[in-house]
Formats: C-alpha cells, sequence, structure tokens
C-alpha cells in the first residue's frame, strides 16, 4: 500500500486527496469542504432562475460532446436529434425528473450533476453508458440501473441515500462515488470484483466491514465518518491509497496483508506514517525496502513509536 492517510480525531482541516476527483468543478469544491458547507464563505441569497423551455436551445444533430451546462433547463425534452451524441452535460440545470433519454442509444457518458433529481430511472436504454453522474441532487435510494450492466464509472456524491444498494448487477463497475450521503454501513458490495476505486467520505459509518470481495480495490476512501477502529481490510491485497482521516481511529493496525509485497524502494516513502503518532506496527516485508542491510535500524529512526516490525518486536 502506497498512501495511507488517517490523520489526528480532532485535526480540522480535510484531507482532500481522498475524494473522488472527476466529479464536480473547481468552483463548487471552493463552496462545499468534503461535503460540508464552509463556514468561511460570506452567505449570499441566490434568486430562485426559471426554467427555459428546449426549443429556445439550438441543437446540432452531428454533435457527439453535448454541453447544456447551466442553461436553466428545466425538462428533459426534444433531444431526440442527438442520434450520434456520445457524451451529454446536463449539469447545474433546474431538471426534477431524467426523462425522454430514450432515443440517446449511442450515449457513453450522462452528466446530471447538480439538478433536482428524486429519482433514477428511464434510464433502460442507455445500453452503452459507462459513465453516470448524478451527484448534487435529491436523491434518496440506488435504483433504475439494472439495465446499465457497462457502466463503469458511477458517481452519486451530495445526495441523501442511506442504503448501498441495487449494485449487483454492475460487474463492470470500477468507480463508485457515495460520498456525503447518510449512509450508516458497508453493505451489498461482494459481486462488485472490478472495483478499483470506492469513494464513502463524509457519511455516518461506523464500521470497516463487507469489503472482503473487492480483491481489485487499490483506493479506499472513508474519511469523515465514526470509525473507531481498522479492521476488515484483509482481503483488499490491491490497496495502495487509504484515507481515514476525521475518524474516531486511535491504533494503525490490521494491515499486514496490505502493505507488504509492493513496491516501497526509497525511504521517503515512509513519510506518509510520521503523522501516526500512534503507530506501533509496521509489516514492509518483501518490498525493495527490506534489501537495505539497516532496514530495521532506518524503520526505527523514521518511526520512533513503531514497537513491531513485519513479525518481530522490538527489543530496548
Amino acid at each position: 500500500m502506497a498512501t495511507l492517510s488517517v490523520g489526528e480525531p480532532q485535526e480540522m482541516e480535510v484531507d482532500r486527496k481522498g475524494e473522488s476527483e472527476e466529479s464536480g468543478d473547481d468552483e463548487t469544491r471552493r463552496k462545499s469542504i468534503n461535503g460540508k458547507v464552509d463556514a468561511n464563505q460570506p452567505h449570499t441569497t441566490v434568486k430562485e432562475e426559471s426554467p427555459v423551455e428546449m426549443d429556445t436551445i439550438t441543437l446540432d444533430p452531428e454533435e457527439e460532446d453535448v454541453d447544456l451546462v447551466h442553461c436553466r433547463i428545466g425538462k428533459i425534452e426534444g433531444l431526440g436529434v442527438l442520434r450520434k451524441a456520445k457524451t451529454l452535460s446536463l449539469r447545474q440545470n433546474l431538471i426534477k425528473t431524467i426523462e425522454n433519454l430514450e432515443m440517446l442509444v449511442t450515449l457513453k457518458e450522462l452528466d446530471l450533476y447538480d439538478n433536482q433529481i428524486c429519482k433514477l430511472e428511464n434510464l433502460q436504454t442507455l445500453k452503452e453508458l459507462d459513465q453516470l453522474d448524478v451527484s448534487f441532487n435529491l436523491l434518496r435510494k440506488v435504483e433504475g440501473l439494472e439495465c446499465l450492466t457497462g457502466l463503469k464509472k458511477l458517481f452519486l456524491l451530495h445526495n441523501k441515500i442511506s442504503h448501498i444498494a441495487n449494485l449487483d448487477h454492475l460487474t463492470g463497475l470500477e468507480m463508485l462515488e457515495l460520498g456525503s450521503n447518510r449512509i450508516r454501513l458497508i453493505e451489498n458490495l461482494d459481486r462488485l470484483s472490478s472495483l478499483t476505486s470506492l469513494f464513502l467520505g463524509t457519511n455516518k459509518i461506523t464500521q470497516l466491514q463487507h469489503l472482503e470481495g473487492l480483491h481489485n480495490l487499490t483506493v479506499l476512501s472513508i474519511q469523515s465518518n465514526r470509525i473507531t477502529k481498522m479492521e476488515g481490510l484483509q482481503g483488499l491485497v490491491n490497496l495502495k491509497e487509504l484515507y481515514l482521516s476525521h475518524n474516531g481511529i486511535e491504533v494503525i493496525e490490521g494491515l499486514e496483508n496490505n502493505m507488504n509485497d509492493n513496491q516501497l524502494e526509497n525511504w521517503s516513502d515512509l513519510d506518509e506514517l510520521k503523522s501516526s503518532k500512534a503507530l506501533e506496527t509496521v509489516y514492509l516485508e518483501r518490498n525493495p525496502l527490506q534489501k537495505d542491510p539497516q532496514y530495521r535500524r532506518k524503520i526505527m529512526l523514521a518511526l520512533p513509536t513503531v514497537r513491531q516490525i513485519d513479525a518481530t518486536f522490538i527489543r530496548f
């Protein structure tokens, strides 16, 4: 594992590295810290916008990348002419319902970020879709995705989702972003064997569990939750980045299977662990670092709180 971010429980600065960077924009990120309103931002009164009719917008039937960002669109309609569209961005509009997309069978990416959508529905004809972003909406359930079996990236950041469910059929999914929701339990991920990145930051999760089937996971972000113990990570043998800051964790443990057999070859790679004042055990076997004749001595100097290196306790 190359990156471990734990941090002190009382620290207030948010580690941005643990969030997915593909959903959202810079303006939204300035207004929000890890899914929470930034108290330092001045309060502004936003005037309610009136939606515009789609027939006032000119569409090019030959366009493959359709950008309809911040057009004050209130209803999805009249898009049937876009027979060649591969990407469609409808972010930052006033859309309440996903509808009238059945003709866009060539669509690969659909972006509905920052609208007023309450339900995932009417997506069944978009069988070529491999990326879907419905972040910053009003969703309460994960549903209506049964036919999107080719989906590789799913972004549902900052909604009102309380349960991880109805994802079993997405066996090719590689990235799942469910940060800033109301999730209390990690569940129903067993079938997602292709998943490489999982983002669950800023929820209400109390325990690391039900992750053992995610053998291909390389990035796990679960910062800003209610976790007090590191556990349930033994099966994540390909994990490279782990973000756990802003929880209640006091002891780094349970990483025996994750820190061995990697490619750590520079002693500077251990700098990521120096801020973990309670770190007592590290497993770095079968990394290039282990070939150094001063292997154990250098670990002791770099990480003075450590009391066990690999399977051997330190003798003082």
